[in-house]
């Protein structure tokens, strides 16, 4: 083989493993993707106490660190200022379980008592999610799923 052949076959190498790198560098930061969003809200009844859940599925390569969940009614002040991580910190968290490669699914649910649903407001409602991977990137989506209460 040829110096000039060897070269460029070795230059060539020297570029693909660079852009190989790159490319799974670029993929480890990237923040967490949601998928799949459902809230379902269900009414206390009688002496029957009522629940939400909402699920997500939510993947990053690094892993998830961990999912906050904060249901707001529509006509609050989170519709006015929006709504940041901040408001996020103090969100209870979902409990995820692996469900593929690099998704894992979300799930978060609480009890609604009777005095609970009769100091909801009334209409729509929406759940927002911070999703916090391993690596330290963040997914805030403020409306990633919506709920009627009646």
């Amino acid at each position: 083989m040829s110096r000039r052949v060897a070269l460029s076959v070795a230059a060539g190498v020297v570029v693909l493993a660079g852009a190989g790198a790159l490319a799974v560098a670029y993929a480890g930061d990237q923040p967490p993707a949601l998928a799949h969003s459902t809230a379902r809200y269900a009414a206390p009844d009688g002496d029957r106490s009522g629940s939400l859940t909402f699920t997500t599925d939510v993947t990053v390569s690094s892993g998830v660190k961990n999912v906050k969940v904060l249901a707001w009614p529509e006509k609050s002040s989170f519709a006015k200022k929006g709504l940041t991580a901040q408001d996020m910190a103090a969100a209870e968290s979902a409990v995820c379980k692996p469900s593929g490669e690099d998704t894992v699914r979300c799930t978060y649910a609480v009890k609604v008592t009777g005095s609970d649903a009769e100091s909801f407001p009334r209409g729509v409602w929406h759940v927002a999610v911070l999703a916090t991977a391993k690596g330290g990137e963040t997914t805030l989506e403020t409306k990633a799923a919506d709920f009627s209460v009646a």
